[in-house]
Order: C-alpha cells, then structure tokens, then sequence
C-alpha cells in the first residue's frame, strides 16, 4: 500500500510530449498535467489538457479527482488562481504553496513592493524570517536566500488579500548563480497557507523533484520525447502507462539498478517482471 503521508508535497506540473506532434494533419503536441508525490515519489494521476484549453481549466478538474487532505499542494504561475486556491483549502482540506508571477498583476506587483521596502528599511520595515541553502558542482555554485512575511496586519493590506482563500505567507526567494566568474541573480516569489521560511524554503525546492525525478526519468528511461505515437487517443493512453511503469520500477526495492536498467532487467528476466508486476497489487492510493 502508498500511503500519502500527511504533510507532504503534491506537486503538480505539465509536460509537453514533443512527439505526439502530428504535422502532417496539423495536430500539436498533447500537454499532460501530472501529480508528483515528492516524498513516495509516487505519480498520483495524470489529465490531458483540452486541444482549446489550458492548465487554468484543467488543474481544478484534475484537483477533484485527488485526495489530498494533510498534504502541500505546489504549482507554478499558472496556477496562481483565486478558485483554485480555494479548491485546495476548501474541498480538499490541503495547504498551498504557489508561484506568483506577473499574471496577478496587483498581487504581483504589492509583494514585490513589499520586499522592496523591506530591503530598503535594511530589513526593519517588517516582521519577517530568514533562511538561506547554498550547493556547489558541475563547475557551478548557488546560493539561495529566502525571506517570508506572515504577519496578519501587513499582508491585509495587499489588494484582493480577501480572495485568496487562507493566505498567511508572501515570500521572495532569491537564488545567486556563480559560474567561473559570471554571477547572475533572480528574485522569485510565492504565496502559502503555511508559514516558516525554512519550511517554504523547503516545500517550495521539493516542487523541483516533478521535473528532476519524474519528467527527466521519463525523458531519459522512457524516451518519452522521442515517442511518436500520434493516433487518436495513444499519445495520452501511453503517458499511463509509463506512469504505471514508473510507479511499478521505483515501488520495486530488490533490484538497486537505475529506472532504465531496471527496464532492461524486467525485458529480459521474467522473474523479475512478475516481481515488478506484482506491485500492481499494493499500489493503492490512502
């Protein structure tokens, strides 16, 4: 059995499958939206954006076909909308942590007022919590410092604070690069119902493992780009599949092999297949 531990990061993210494209009838490719459980690393579902359509439409569908009491739910930019924050608070008894970007113009552009003043003030203009994390390799280094702002009395005064559905945080992240002597620095923002900078700081950084742990695996073990499956409904049937697979491989403990060479070992052995196989009879969402 998964269980879907209590507090834990639901990430959700799309991805753009370049070969289900179908020049020849003037067919585009199919955008799949996914759910990463960050720390299973379990995928919990998939739906297929309409040809018309966009994440906007979608995410809220794809919300209300998931259980997600306890948990943290991470979106990018694109999700950053009233109904869907309170699609996470109210229906589905979670907490979020999303990206804020210029598509909420006014709430957009108060935030990063705000950490302005903050800055300007040498950081005395409001109550606020530091963290910061740094890394080094492949020739580069990073360093991230993260600041948050919780306080009710401030964040009030940001324009439409009352539609945003238990809106207790407002963060900035800001990430220097060094690569040999090039530094290069950006500023992102979020908005949580939770609060903590090193808690966001690490809520927000797990939402990375959707793209590092699910679709590059699926790039590099399943060759997924480079699938050209096109017909009718077999770009979308076959995204299924390799999720099943994937969930199957990772759930899979004997074997200490990579996703792909755990591939080659089931295609070849066929004890190990019905190992992996048997999977399908735990896999099953709490």
């Amino acid at each position: 059995m998964v269980k879907i531990t209590g507090g834990q990061v639901i990430a959700l993210d799309g991805k753009l499958p370049r070969g289900s494209r179908d020049g020849t009838i003037g067919r585009g490719a199919i955008y799949i939206v996914s759910a990463w459980a960050t720390e299973n690393q379990i995928v919990l579902g998939q739906v297929k954006v309409n040809d018309k359509s966009n994440e906007i439409t979608a995410i809220p569908e794809f919300l209300s076909k998931l259980e997600l009491s306890g948990c943290i739910v991470t979106i990018d930019a694109i999700g950053c909308q009233t109904e869907i924050v309170k699609q996470v608070v109210k229906e589905k008894d979670a907490d979020y942590a999303i990206a804020l970007k210029e598509n909420q113009g006014r709430l957009y552009e108060d935030v990063v007022l705000l950490f302005k003043d903050l800055e300007k003030s040498n950081h005395t203009a409001y109550t606020f919590e530091h963290a910061e994390t740094s890394n080094q390799g492949h020739g580069r280094r990073e360093k991230r410092e993260y600041w948050t702002i919780s306080d009710p009395d401030v964040l009030k005064y940001l324009r439409g604070f009352e539609k945003w559905e238990k809106l207790r945080t407002v963060s900035c992240i800001r990430s220097y690069r060094y690569t040999g002597e090039h530094e290069s620095v950006e500023d992102r923002y979020h908005i949580a119902s939770i609060t903590g900078a090193k808690r966001l700081l690490t809520v927000i950084r797990s939402h990375r493992g959707i793209e590092n742990r699910l679709h590059w695996t699926l790039d590099i073990a399943f060759n997924w780009d480079q699938c050209r499956v096109r017909k009718d409904n077999g770009p979308e049937k076959f995204a299924i599949l390799r999720h099943i697979a994937l969930n199957l491989l990772k759930l899979e403990k004997t074997s200490k092999h990579s996703i792909k060479a755990k591939r080659l070992q089931a295609g070849w052995e066929d004890t190990y297949l019905l190992k992996v196989l048997a999977g399908l009879s735990t896999l099953v969402y709490t």
